[in-house]
């Protein structure tokens, strides 16, 4: 068999792909997605001082190797305000069936050095029926956590309960004085914007976890609407919170640029589809550009909701470090 020659261009490409192999597997992807949590809070608090930063799912970046014995890392925790979780006690890995022991054992561990240090624990479970609702609200309360049990997708005002559980008339100014909230990212069973205002206006939630944009027309919520959703239907105070997923690129959104998907325009931060979630895309969360289009101009979408008037952002896919970590070489 001859032996091929090897040219100083294959020479010069090999390099550059050592380089790119070494550069990939010195990145601490968890430490980057601290980082960038870190950078949206202090940005968002150089604006407003008590703006609320809730992170949901990704809780082992709370201490320094995911353990919950190990040491907190402070910098993360002194920059956001609690935690969100999914599936704690029902819906994981999908569906609204009983999460698992095994799986529900690691997220309480860690759900409590959130507690320890402060930290308030949102639990959303999805599940279905009158006694799964009952048992997920019992048991987040029995451990201090608020909570709230509702179907998968997000897109309706739960009717059962009646009302939120522990509902009150009270004044809320801190996420740590909530008792319950609504999560209601996906509106799209509602006719209008109007109609989606009045229903959540009608209700006595705590605190509303809602997106920014009322998807089905684009329109942004303005400082109007945040100011009527801001009271509660019994009269007292309430946090409005806004959903922005930081570790996923959405291609329903109003940054999203159609080149992106072209061969010879395609960001080197744009990774690939996400199969689960139709128009959703893994991103270097790590890379300027991307972190351009969340936070640090006009145009950015933290800046957008400080615009609106929200009261605090609640991150999604702070777990997109998993997506990193499993391509790593052994």
């Amino acid at each position: 068999m001859k032996r091929k020659n090897i040219t100083p261009v294959m020479v010069l490409a090999l390099a550059f792909f050592t380089a790119d192999i070494a550069k990939a597997q010195t990145i601490n992807y968890r430490e980057e997605m601290r980082q960038f949590v870190i950078g949206i809070s202090n940005y968002a608090r150089a604006a407003h001082p008590n703006f609320i930063v809730i992170p949901q799912n990704g809780m082992p970046l709370i201490t320094s190797d995911g353990e919950p014995s190990s040491p907190v890392v402070t910098n993360y925790a002194n920059a956001i305000d609690g935690t969100g979780i999914e599936s704690l006690f029902y819906g994981y890995p999908r569906g609204t069936r009983k999460t698992p022991i095994a799986v529900q054992q690691p997220m309480l561990a860690l759900a409590d050095v959130f507690k320890a240090n402060g930290k308030t624990v949102m639990v959303t479970d999805y599940c279905n029926g009158k006694k799964a609702l009952d048992a997920s609200y019992t048991n987040n309360n029995a451990h201090g956590y608020i909570s709230i049990a509702t179907k998968v997708s997000l897109t309706r005002i739960p009717k059962y309960p009646a009302q939120p559980y522990n509902v009150n008339n009270n004044d809320i100014t801190a996420m740590s004085d909530a008792k319950n909230f609504l999560y209601l990212i996906d509106p799209d069973k509602f006719n209008t914007k109007t109609d989606f205002l009045a229903a959540i206006n009608a209700t006595d939630y705590d605190m509303l976890v809602i997106d920014l944009f009322f998807i089905n027309d684009g329109t942004a919520l303005t400082a109007d609407d945040l100011a009527q959703l801001k009271i509660k239907h019994n009269g007292g105070r309430r946090l409005v919170i806004s959903y922005m997923s930081i570790g996923e690129a959405e291609s329903y959104r109003y940054y999203w640029n159609k080149d992106w998907l072209k061969k010879d325009t395609r960001p080197v931060w744009l990774k690939t589809l996400n199969k689960r979630w139709a128009g959703n895309y893994a991103v270097e969360y790590w890379n300027p550009e991307w972190q351009a289009i969340i936070y640090g101009s006009e145009n950015a979408y933290l800046d957008k909701v400080l615009q609106a008037g929200f009261d605090g952002v609640y991150l999604d896919i702070i777990d997109g470090y998993e997506y990193f970590e499993a391509q790593q070489t052994p």
